[in-house]
């Protein structure tokens, strides 16, 4: 079985990966370096600060050196301490060339510096000449420096995955053979019973057995009130146990936990490549070679035009440095990270970079209607007339059903402390009514039926049926007492998310053309981008006569349709939804998540557009400058330690710029 390496992306064979265990979970690695970097991420940090600090050390006596142009020796010794630190440079760019068989950005450092250094070496062997020991080491210094600053801020876009692995507690509590034992989290088996005390968090996920309590369910779904539990309830890893106890039954466990596959959709999306970084690499592909041509076209130029050596072997050095685009490489991936963690953290789960591209240019969006739209449970929404006594009866007629339209009935009731009493008797007439004791609940043709004159109300009913409501009957022994009417509302935040919207919005329901035309009207979807009484496996079949689409649904019933959108977004409680379907899965089941992701979506391709702006515009500029081109008419040359710290702007200019993705969203 083949895994993917969460720090470089890789796919590797579980025989042939190193392995190691972070929390309660498993993870394969293509080598030990990313392991280290993975298990502890400070690793590269330190390492980092440890050789940049030692090219300082020696490489601002070595400038001051020779600025006095003495010492050649000594100039040596200050150097190649340097040069190792930045050994990582030469082996990067000479296994790419030969292994690869295609140069790479280290390439061109490797060749800017090591043909300094090995010039200035020569030189100082045979007796006589000038230098360029200085160049090569505050070259390297510079560019270490640009790799401490990119690291320490790439650092900071994988906290989120880091945050979300810190949530597992590492014991748990759990009762076998009458006693509770404090085991290892990785040790808890299905179906244990575990314990859970005040202020804990839970190790698994489960479903409550006994007690109550409140949870704080932030770190998952990003919801910051608590949510109470009781028996029944369902609980996931990594959320926090309030004021009071509880016992449940483990049902998920390690890697199939809710909060594992998060963070293994997390570092998928942060490893996955976006279709714009097929661009950026095969620009980069005919980039270093016609550098590399450049920088040696401008060192015979020089030498035939009569130039010193010296001269046009600056020219050589400078045009590799500065055309060195190691921004390049980095202006995708640093956007997507930023990104990607940012979602997380709001309770967005975005699965590949390629969708957080693909959203950006969505120009239609299709919403499941039924749990997407609209709450997906009925609610009382009239009374007719508006009398207590017409909903006790109703809910007098319920209290015995588990139909949601009786739960809704008798939630109305109990909002109103109606005191809904048990009835004398009960009688079900299946699809059309019910009596309790004089009590009678129904529809029109059970109510006549039962000899009931509805005709006062039948006005009543033809407004609210036609309103896309179910309509309930009331009466007490003949006499009709009234009407109540049940709709699956839409959610508060429907209407004003429809209105933000760009895009053209449609709505697909498998309800009648009634009830789904009336929801359209309540939150401004035109009746012509209404498609009803569709079935499940037929919406994929309507959804791929759109073009450019993006279908937003529950994750479960419209997965076909899902899958055959361009992007499909699951929204639902994150546990239940059917994570592997969607592309996007807003946890928090809220639709205003669904304006988040857009807009998230659009910036992030924005950034990843300004990041391929500034890893050129040095470039672009630079190579002209230091070929020389200028230098005949001005006297300008650029010098390599100039191009050298232009380079490592341009990386500091793409992950910064990466980083302000962060401060909307915080």
């Amino acid at each position: 079985m083949t895994r993917k390496d969460p720090v470089c992306g890789m796919m590797v064979s579980e025989a042939t990966a190193i392995s190691a265990k972070k929390g309660n979970q498993n993870f394969y690695f293509c080598s030990a370096s990313c392991r280290d970097e993975f298990i502890n991420p400070d690793h590269e940090l330190k390492s980092l600060k440890q050789k940049t600090i030692l090219s300082f050390v020696f490489g601002v006596p070595l400038a001051l050196i020779a600025m006095m142009e003495q010492a050649g020796w000594v100039q040596l010794l200050l150097a190649t301490p340097i040069m190792w630190a930045g050994r990582d440079f030469f082996v990067s760019g000479s296994r790419s060339v030969f292994v690869n068989r295609a140069a790479n950005m280290d390439t061109l450092v490797a060749m800017g510096t090591g043909t300094a250094y090995t010039y200035s070496v020569v030189m100082l062997v045979a007796g006589g000449g000038h230098f360029y020991f200085e160049i090569a080491g505050l070259l390297i210094a510079f560019i270490l420096l640009g790799k401490l600053l990119e690291v320490r801020s790439r650092k900071k876009t994988s906290e989120a995955i880091h945050a979300l692995m810190n949530l597992v507690p590492e014991k748990a509590y759990v009762s076998r053979g009458g006693f509770d034992l404090e085991l290892p989290v990785d040790q808890v088996r299905v179906d244990d019973i575990v314990v859970v005390r005040p202020g804990s968090k839970i190790p698994v996920d489960g479903q409550v057995l006994d007690g109550e309590s409140s949870v704080d369910e932030s770190m998952i779904t990003g919801e910051s009130i608590p949510v109470e539990k009781s028996k029944g309830s369902k609980v996931v890893a990594g959320t926090i146990n309030k004021t009071g106890s509880f016992r449940f039954i483990a049902k998920r466990v390690g890697a199939d936990t809710a909060l594992a596959r998060i963070i293994k959709l997390v570092q998928e999306a942060q490893a996955s490549r976006a279709p714009i970084q097929n661009l950026a690499d095969k620009v980069s592909s005919y980039f270093v070679p016609s550098v590399v041509v450049i920088a040696i076209v401008s060192f015979l130029i020089w030498i035939l035009s009569g130039a010193s050596f010296i001269f046009a072997l600056t020219t050589f050095i400078a045009v590799l440095i500065i055309a060195c685009p190691c921004a390049l490489g980095l202006a995708t991936p640093t956007a997507v990270v930023v990104a990607t963690g940012v979602a997380a953290r709001h309770g967005v789960l975005v699965k590949s970079a390629a969708a957080l591209e693909k959203l950006a240019n969505i120009e239609t969006l299709v919403f499941d209607k039924t749990g997407t739209l609209t709450i997906g449970r009925p609610e009382v929404t009239d009374i007719v007339p508006e009398d207590n006594r017409v909903l006790e009866i109703a809910a007098v007629c319920e209290k015995r059903s588990e139909h949601p339209l009786a739960q809704a009935i008798l939630k109305a009731a109990s909002a109103r402390s109606i005191r809904v009493n048990d009835p004398e008797t009960f009688q079900s007439a299946p699809g059309r009514g019910v009596r309790a004791g004089t009590f009678l609940l129904g529809s029109g043709r059970f109510m006549a039926e039962e000899g009931v004159n509805v005709e006062r109300y039948e006005h009543d009913r033809a407004r609210l049926e036609n309103e896309g409501k179910t309509v309930i009957f009331v009466a007490e022994g003949t006499t009709a007492k009234g009407l109540v009417a049940c709709a699956d509302l839409p959610k508060p935040e429907a209407k004003e998310v429809i209105r933000q919207l760009k895009q053209e919005v449609w709505m697909i329901t498998g309800d009648n053309h009634v009830t789904a035309r009336a929801i359209a009207r309540q939150i401004g979807i035109p009746e012509a981008c209404v498609i009803a009484g569709v079935l499940p496996e037929d919406k994929a079949r309507e959804i791929s006569k759109l073009k450019n689409v993006a279908m937003v649904g529950d994750g479960i019933n419209d997965a076909p349709a899902l899958v055959k959108a361009d992007v499909g977004i699951a929204i639902g409680s994150g546990t239940d939804v059917a994570m592997e379907t969607a592309d996007i899965i807003l946890m928090k089941n809220d639709l205003r998540d669904v304006l988040f992701a857009f807009d998230l979506s659009r910036r992030t391709l924005a950034k990843i557009k300004q990041n391929l702006f500034f890893a050129f515009i040095y470039n672009i500029l630079g190579i002209p400058i230091a070929a020389g081109v200028l230098y005949s008419v001005t006297g300008w040359l650029l010098s390599p330690v100039i191009a050298g710290a232009a380079m490592a702007a341009s990386s500091v200019s793409v992950v910064t710029n990466s980083l302000t993705l962060r401060k909307k969203n915080k």
